[in-house]
C-alpha cells in the first residue's frame, strides 16, 4: 500500500504542477510569443525611408530605362529582328508603372494618416508631394485612372471608378497647394526617414530640408500647370502660375542645383543605385545610343557625353557613335563595342535618382517667359541657366564660350516656334534619366523632332499613352470599360486630355 500512496502523491503533485504551468503559460502567452526583433508598431519615418527609395528606383527602371529611353530615341536595342519593339512604336499593355506606383501610393496614405494621428504637418505634406508626383506620372501614362476611390479596399471598395484626367489634375493641384501650406520649417521630423532632403533635424532653429521640400512642391506645381496650359479656362492655369511667380516668399521655387529633388543613393544596403548589379550584357551590350541623341551633343562637344556615354575607336580616333532607331528587322545586328553605350560608372553613380531637377525648372521658366509670363528673366537667360545647371548637375563644368557657339546660341530674335524648339531640345537632354518626362513633353509640345525609322510599320504612330494592364479586365472590368469608352478606346493612339 505504501508504494501505491507514494505514487498517488506523485501523480497528484504532477497534475497540480501541470495545471499551474498551463495557467501560467496561458496568462503570459502573448508576451512569450512576441518576437523581440520585430517592431510592434510602425511610425511615419520608417515607411518614408523605404517609399522614397523604392519610388525612385521604380521610376528609373520602369520609366527612364525600360520605356522612355527607347521611345524617345535615347537608345535602341542592338538586336531587334522580330518586327516589334518600343523603338518601332509597338506598345504592349503596361503592368508597370501601374502596379508599383499604386503600391507606393498606398504607403504614402499610411504616412499621411500617421502624420494626422501624430499631429505632424510635415509628414502629411511630404506624403502629398510624393503622391502628386506619382499620380501625375500615372495619369500622363495611361489617361483616366482610379484616384478619388483608390486605396479603399479596407472599406470594402475593391473596384474603384476611373477618374477623368481633369479630375486627377484638380486633385493633384489641390494636394500640392495644401502641402505648401502645411510645411513647417520650425519643426524637425520626430521619426526621421527623409532621405531626399534630410529634413530630419533642425539646424539653428530652422529645418532647411523642409524648406527644400517646399521648393520642390512649388516647382512641381509649375510642372503640373505647364502640362495643362492648353486647358486654361477649364482649370484657371494662368492665374495659378502668376500667383506662384508673384510671391516667392509664400511659394518658393528651386534656386540652384542644391535644391534639386535628386535622391542620392548612399551605396549601403539596400540604398544602392538600382542598376548597380546589372549584368554587363544587359547594361552595355544590349542597348546603344542613337544617332539622333548623339548628333547635337557631338556638334557642340557637350561635356555630358563623358559621363553618359562610352567612346569607340573609328579610324584610330575615339568618337561617340550611335545607331539608327526604328531600323528594319532585316538589319544586321549591331555588335558590342562598335557603338557608344552606357559606361560602367553610371551603374553605381549616386546622383541618378532624379525626381525633378533645378535645370528642368529653368526650362519651364524659359517656356513661360517665352509665352509672356513674368518670370523675372528672359527666355535666353533661363535657357542658358538650364543648360548650365544640367551640366553642373552631372558634376561637370562649362565656360561662357559654350553658349556662343552655333547649335547652342539662343535665337532670341527668331520666331517663337524656333525658340520653343531650342528650349525643348535642351530640356530633352536635361531630362536624361528623369522617369517618363521627356515622353510627356514630346506629347505636349511635339518637340524634339524625332526622325522616323524605316522599320516602323506605317500603321504605328508615336504613342500618346500606354494601354491599361490586362489583369484589370478581370479585377475591375466595368470601370475599365467605362474609362476606355470615355477616352475613345484603350490603345496607344488615344490623345490625353491636356494634349
Amino acid at each position: 500500500m505504501k508504494p501505491f500512496l507514494i505514487n498517488m502523491h506523485f501523480a497528484l503533485s504532477l497534475l497540480v504542477g501541470m495545471v499551474l504551468l498551463s495557467v501560467s503559460c496561458t496568462k503570459n502567452f502573448e508576451n512569450m510569443n512576441k518576437d523581440p526583433n520585430r517592431p510592434g508598431s510602425v511610425n511615419a519615418g520608417a515607411i518614408l525611408s523605404q517609399v522614397g527609395y523604392w519610388s525612385i528606383t521604380e521610376s528609373l527602371y520602369t520609366g527612364a530605362w525600360s520605356f522612355t529611353h527607347e521611345i524617345m530615341q535615347v537608345h535602341a536595342p542592338g538586336v531587334s529582328t522580330g518586327g516589334g519593339g518600343l523603338h518601332r512604336y509597338e506598345i504592349p499593355p503596361g503592368r508597370t508603372p501601374w502596379q508599383g506606383y499604386y503600391e507606393r501610393t498606398r504607403d504614402l496614405k499610411d504616412i499621411y494618416d500617421l502624420g494626422e494621428s501624430q499631429q505632424d504637418p510635415n509628414y502629411k505634406a511630404i506624403a502629398l508631394v510624393y503622391k502628386s508626383w506619382l499620380s501625375q506620372i500615372l495619369t500622363d501614362t495611361y489617361g483616366d485612372i482610379p484616384y478619388s476611390q483608390s486605396l479603399q479596399a479596407k472599406d470594402g471598395l475593391f473596384k474603384p471608378v476611373f477618374d477623368t484626367q481633369k479630375t486627377v489634375y484638380e486633385g493633384i493641384l489641390a494636394d500640392l497647394e495644401t502641402a505648401n501650406q502645411l510645411f513647417d520649417a520650425s519643426r524637425a521630423l520626430p521619426y526621421g526617414g527623409d532621405m531626399l532632403f534630410n529634413a530630419n533635424n533642425l539646424n539653428g532653429g530652422t529645418n532647411t530640408g523642409i524648406l527644400k521640400w517646399k521648393k520642390f512642391c512649388n516647382s512641381l506645381r509649375l510642372r503640373v500647370l505647364l502640362r495643362i496650359l492648353k486647358r486654361d479656362g477649364e482649370i484657371d492655369v494662368t492665374t495659378k502660375i502668376n500667383q506662384i511667380l508673384a510671391d516667392p516668399v509664400q511659394n518658393p521655387l528651386m534656386q540652384s542645383n542644391s535644391d534639386g529633388a535628386i535622391y542620392v543613393f548612399t551605396g549601403s544596403n539596400p540604398y544602392y543605385n538600382p542598376f548597380h548589379n546589372a549584368r554587363q550584357l544587359d547594361w552595355s551590350e544590349t542597348y546603344y545610343f542613337t544617332k539622333f541623341f548623339l548628333k547635337k551633343l557631338n556638334e557642340v562637344e557637350d561635356p555630358r557625353r563623358s559621363v553618359w556615354c562610352t567612346t569607340v575607336t573609328v579610324g584610330g580616333v575615339e568618337v561617340y557613335q550611335g545607331i539608327e532607331s526604328g531600323y528594319p528587322p532585316s538589319h544586321a545586328v549591331y555588335l558590342a563595342g562598335e557603338n557608344s553605350t552606357y559606361p560602367e560608372a553610371l551603374k553605381t553613380s549616386p546622383i541618378m535618382g532624379v525626381m525633378m531637377s533645378y535645370a528642368e525648372l529653368e526650362f519651364i521658366k524659359a517656356e513661360l517667359s517665352l509665352k509672356g509670363f513674368n518670370t523675372g528673366l528672359s527666355p535666353r537667360q533661363h535657357y542658358e541657366a538650364g543648360i548650365r545647371a544640367s551640366i553642373e548637375q552631372w558634376q561637370l563644368t562649362v565656360d561662357d564660350d559654350f553658349f556662343t557657339q552655333a547649335g547652342i546660341v539662343y535665337q532670341e530674335h527668331a520666331d517663337a516656334a524656333v525658340q520653343m524648339e531650342q528650349i525643348m531640345l535642351q530640356k530633352y537632354y536635361a531630362l536624361f534619366f528623369t522617369d517618363m518626362q521627356s515622353w510627356f513633353e514630346k506629347k505636349r509640345t511635339g518637340y524634339p523632332l524625332l526622325p522616323r525609322g524605316d522599320g516602323i510599320p506605317i500603321e504605328n504612330q508615336f504613342p500618346n499613352r500606354v494601354p491599361y494592364p490586362t489583369y484589370l479586365q478581370t479585377l475591375n472590368p466595368e470601370n475599365l470599360a467605362a474609362a476606355a469608352a470615355r477616352m475613345g478606346g484603350d490603345t496607344p493612339n488615344q490623345t490625353l486630355w491636356w494634349q
